[in-house]
């Protein structure tokens, strides 16, 4: 009888089936990264990756550096001490026209008629500062009136201004954009105690024995009649609008009478008037500075000789604040110019613009005043401005 061959019972691994292991396996590696918690990322990302090359089609842009290994970089406290350097504007000097203290001009109380607006007024303010004038000398009293709405003229004459149409706030809005430019604005009382026939106050003044006998014919072609300043209505006229004027525009800088401030010496009679003038001027003044002693009360008028020999006007004992010398006449140009130098400045017209270039290049004149004779103060302006840059 032969014998069968057993049938081994080992756990090799040729006996186990393909299916089993591939369940071993999965299972295994379950465990392996659930209970264990190990994040197989991890092991990864501490092996050394080889940078490959990678060749781009788009060239990559050009940086500069910001530091070099070779520059040693400042330390902090270094570098909070450093300051931002800024380029310094090295200012441009002075012309000698601009080094005038005042470069005024004139403008007559008609520039503000016909209902000048706003805009119009501050337009003309700032035309004359790009021209290089840095004063306006405006018109507020000519011929016995006002150019403002005036409470003074209303209780004493019965109207309140000149019967000229103007808008009650142009001299706010003049004042207001000239302080704006960096200008000054000085109220110029015209024809100062001085009327003529047109003068909406003459028949009052003649019927109320305002005027001093004779007809005043200082300059040819009219006929002038002066205001008896002894008389006390008419100083206290004088006084009273001066007051109001400096308390209802407190901003002005200055106000300016001329030589008109005077009596003719050729009147009938030669009476001596010099004293009581002084003492009407000085009155005047002192109520001014009670009102408002910021404002400056000057004068331009004939040097102090010809002044006081000719229109009683003792100017020196007026303690004025400020003198400028009027020089309209050419045949005694020199003669006013040695006095100008004294004074705040010197007065021409636009006939002497000739001249202009002398005024500016003598250090001694400190101001220059142009009144515009041709009625035209735009275009004398310009030609200031035209003269003083050729000059230079």
């Amino acid at each position: 009888m032969s014998r069968q061959k057993k049938k081994s019972t080992g756990w090799g691994c040729a006996n186990i089936p393909i299916s089993v292991i591939i369940l071993i396996l999965g299972g295994g590696y379950w465990w392996f990264t659930h209970k264990v918690n190990i994040d197989t990322s991890q092991l990864f990302s501490k092996i050394p990756k080889i940078a490959t090359p990678v060749v781009n089609s788009t060239p990559a842009k050009f940086s500069i550096p910001t530091s070099s290994p070779s520059v040693n970089l400042p330390s902090k406290n270094e570098q909070a001490s450093a300051k931002t350097i800024t380029p310094r504007k090295i200012p441009i000097a002075p012309t000698a026209w601009e080094k005038k203290a005042i470069r005024g001009i004139y403008l007559s109380r008609y520039q503000i008629t016909n209902n000048a607006d706003e805009q119009t007024i501050r337009e003309r303010v700032r035309y004359y500062h790009s021209q290089g004038i840095n004063t306006i000398i405006h018109g507020v009293w000519g011929n016995g009136c006002t150019m403002y709405n005036s409470q003074v003229m209303q209780q004493t004459l019965g109207y309140k201004s000149c019967p000229n149409e103007f808008q009650d706030q142009w001299l706010d809005w003049l004042i207001d954009e000239a302080h704006k430019q960096g200008m000054q604005v000085h109220a110029y009382f015209e024809k100062g105690i001085k009327i003529d026939k047109n003068s909406p106050i003459y028949d009052l003044a003649v019927s109320r024995q305002w005027i001093v006998p004779g007809v005043d014919k200082t300059y040819a072609g009219i006929d002038h009649y002066v205001l008896d300043v002894e008389v006390p209505e008419v100083a206290n006229l004088f006084r009273n609008v001066l007051v109001e004027f400096v308390q209802k525009y407190p901003k002005i800088d200055a106000v300016q009478w001329d030589d008109y401030l005077g009596y003719y010496a050729e009147l009938p009679g030669k009476v001596d008037r010099t004293a009581k003038l002084t003492t009407f001027i000085q009155q005047m003044i002192t109520a001014m500075k009670q009102a408002n002693p910021s404002v400056s009360f000057d004068i331009c008028h004939h040097n102090p000789y010809w002044a006081k020999r000719y229109f009683a006007a003792d100017w020196q004992k007026w303690k004025v604040d400020r003198v400028f010398i009027q020089d309209y006449n050419d045949a005694n140009f020199k003669e006013e110019l040695n006095y100008a130098k004294n004074y705040a400045g010197i007065a021409i017209t636009d006939k002497q613009l000739n001249r202009l270039k002398e005024l500016v290049d003598n250090r001694e004149i400190k101001g220059i005043l142009v009144f515009p004779l041709s009625g035209q103060p735009e275009e004398t302006a310009s030609s200031i401005k035209s003269l003083v840059q050729n000059k230079n």
